[in-house]
């Protein structure tokens, strides 16, 4: 990350001023305060969470993200997120939120992606992100590279809750409606015996 923020202040025209050491001082500690805090805020959050550079590379990505997708960070940070686990982020939905979606829009939210992970299986996820960026003419934007937070939602567990509970609702009114059809059935004979019985008095 370091290296990141060394390589974009030698290249902004801000170290062409007076006092170019002063000013590489200053945005990197600037930066560095900055990531510190994001990266802190991240880390305390329940929910899986990546942080991507501008060309979807994995900068860190906080405990629950590993927890839950059974990763280590040597295997991610630095990566490309489509080329996380052998490809198994390498989802199209996500692709066209990220590439497609977010440019326009600078963060979008409540997506529903469904995929399945080699090694933990089916997964069906809500997506959140955004981007956080300085505006192109912002001398800062030179020095702060933008980056884009990318929330993961686990709701694999609660879709089964709701499956298996519509499926036993289907099957309660399936049963009712049967017991109901019986029930009218048995209505009807009992009518025509009782007139049969009339017609006989």
């Amino acid at each position: 990350m370091k290296t990141m923020i060394k390589n974009t202040i030698k290249k902004s025209k801000l170290t062409k001023k007076n006092n170019p050491v002063s000013y590489d001082h200053f945005f990197e500690r600037s930066w560095e305060e900055s990531w510190t805090y994001i990266k802190t805020v991240v880390d305390v959050v329940r929910e899986p969470v990546l942080i991507l550079d501008k060309d979807f590379r994995v900068l860190t990505a906080n405990s629950p993200f590993y927890h839950v997708f059974q990763v280590e960070p040597i295997d991610t940070e630095n990566k490309l997120v489509y080329d996380l686990g052998n490809g198994q982020w390498n989802i199209p939905d996500l692709k066209k939120l990220l590439e497609d979606i977010l440019p326009k829009n600078t963060f979008f939210k409540g997506f529903e992606v469904a995929h399945n992970f080699p090694s933990i299986g089916h997964k069906v996820m809500i997506l959140n992100a955004r981007q956080i960026h300085f505006k192109k003419n912002d001398a800062a934007a030179k020095i702060f590279p933008s980056i884009i937070l990318l929330a993961i939602e686990d709701i694999t567990e609660m879709m089964l809750i709701a499956e298996t509970l519509a499926s036993h609702t289907f099957k309660l009114e399936a049963k009712l409606t049967s017991q109901t059809t019986k029930l009218e059935q048995y209505i009807k004979k009992l009518e025509i015996e009782i007139n049969g019985l009339k017609n006989k008095l």
